[in-house]
């Protein structure tokens, strides 16, 4: 019979931390989910309501009739889609050469992966801007998808997954006639799968809000994403609270749908990640 665990000072302070934290974080969501259904009047109200006194769906008709709001979505899933599958691909590939092949200037290459995880966005912006315009891609999807391409976080975090593969089974691969592609698809991939799984919702996530560089690279209202397309509702001198809310919702909800599906992969990149190495 299982004893029941004695309630203690530390875990009853523990636990009302935790609580207050999760309606800290959740109550900003709930606002925006039920601000969404309300009318403009009732978004300002003073005292505000806590819950919509006549929920309505003005507000995402006014932002699906009257805004391309489903081809922001669109393109939003679409740049972090391809977004995810290229960085993925190309980050698992160079973190298993990386760790487990030995050539020249190889821990030179690693440090300026490295380095370059701390170089801010700003400092490159414009050097990338002008190779964007050079290769006419500008106002395009590829314009915020090839930037991130090679992501530096993903080639460190596949590099620290691929250290576990022992090497000999690369070596019983390779004399069983498996060529470097085939070695790494069958014996490789299988090991560092849990990686794969972490990176590929880590740069859905980032790729989801990079607002920065959706800003600068793109600039046609067809082309903008959710975030920036949501940001384009503001007015000057007056704003529809409630069309924004449901801008925002529309936005959210994706993003949070996926989190909590691959949440556990979410966890594990984390924790798996940071003990290799």
């Amino acid at each position: 019979m299982k004893q029941k665990k004695a309630f203690t000072p530390f875990g009853i302070i523990s636990s009302v931390i935790l609580l207050l934290l999760t309606v800290l974080f959740i109550f900003p969501f709930y606002w925006i989910m039920t601000g969404a259904f309300k009318s403009q009047p009732d978004t300002i109200v003073i005292p505000p309501q806590w819950w919509p006194a006549a929920p309505t769906f003005e507000n995402f008709e006014k932002l699906t009739v009257q805004n391309p709001a489903l081809q922001w979505l669109w393109n939003s899933v679409f740049i972090s889609l391809a977004t995810m599958i290229l960085v993925c691909v190309t980050s698992s590939l160079a973190g298993y050469v990386l760790a487990k092949k030995r050539f020249y200037g190889q821990k030179l290459l690693f440090s300026l992966f490295v380095a370059a995880m701390a170089l801010p966005k700003q400092v490159v912006l414009v050097p990338l801007v002008r190779i964007i315009n050079f290769m006419g891609i500008h106002d395009t999807p590829a314009a915020v998808i090839l930037p991130l391409v090679g992501w530096p976080f993903g080639v460190f975090l596949m590099k620290q997954f691929s250290e576990n593969i022992p090497t000999e089974l690369l070596e019983s691969a390779k004399i069983d006639g498996c060529g470097e592609i085939r070695t790494f698809v069958s014996v490789a991939f299988p090991i560092v799968k849990p990686g794969f799984a972490a990176l590929a919702i880590f740069t859905f996530i980032n790729s989801w809000n990079d607002y920065f560089m959706q800003l600068v690279m793109l600039t046609s209202r067809q082309n903008l994403t959710i975030s920036l397309g949501v940001a384009t509702l503001q007015a000057e001198l007056a704003t529809n609270y409630g069309l924004i809310m449901a801008g925002a919702a529309l936005a959210a909800v994706p993003i949070v749908a996926v989190f909590l599906i691959f949440q556990k992969s979410f966890t594990q990149g984390i924790t798996m990640g940071a003990v290799k190495g």
